[in-house]
Formats: C-alpha cells, structure tokens, sequence
C-alpha cells in the first residue's frame, strides 16, 4: 500500500465519522423553553409570563366568556400553586377608554 491510498483511506475516515457526528447533532430535537408560550382552547387561553422584582414566573389564564384573567404562581417553600392574581378584564377595558385624551381635530386635518 503506498501513501497516496493510505491518505485516501484516512480522509475517508475522517469524513465519515464528521458526516455521523453532524448527523447526530442535528437530529436531536430542540431544547424546550416555555417562553412565549400561548395555548386556546374554546373561551379558555393559557400564556406564561414573568416579574422581574420578584423573579418568578406566572401562568395567565384568561375566560373570553366571564371577562376575567387569574394568574397562577408555584410557591416553592409549600410547594403548592397559589392564584397570584386576579382581575375583570371588562372593567380594565372601561377603565383604559375612558383614560384616553380625546383626539383634536387639527391632528386629523391635512397640511
């Protein structure tokens, strides 16, 4: 066996185990991050969320049919799902259209 073969063999090696490794390295499936994530379900939808100040994460629940949103926290001390809080989104909404300044009419005109 001269060189020129014994090079070719190596490389070959070589190619075949960096094909394998990529190979496996792309079919691993995606680390899973619970960021972002919104779920429906008939008048039901589910987000996650986080506080910054207390550094916990919360689960929003909110019912389209009653107009209420409740968010869940875990406490880890009793280990145990907590409701952290809850609110009436029809009155949050009242609330938001009647803080808004009315809009002038020289905003809407032309120049």
């Amino acid at each position: 066996m001269d060189n020129k073969n014994f090079a070719i063999g190596i490389l070959s090696t070589t190619a075949i185990i960096l094909f394998v490794g990529l190979t496996v390295i792309h079919t691993r499936p995606a680390p899973v991050l619970a960021d972002g994530m919104t779920v429906r379900g008939g008048d039901y939808e589910m987000t996650v969320g986080a506080l910054d100040q207390t550094d916990e994460e919360l689960v929003y629940i909110i019912d389209s049919g009653q107009q209420r949103m409740i968010a869940y926290r875990f406490n880890t001390n009793s280990e145990r799902i907590e409701i952290a809080a809850g609110m009436d989104l029809a009155n949050l909404r009242d609330q938001a259209n009647t803080n808004q300044p009315p809009v002038s009419r020289k905003s809407r005109r032309r120049p």
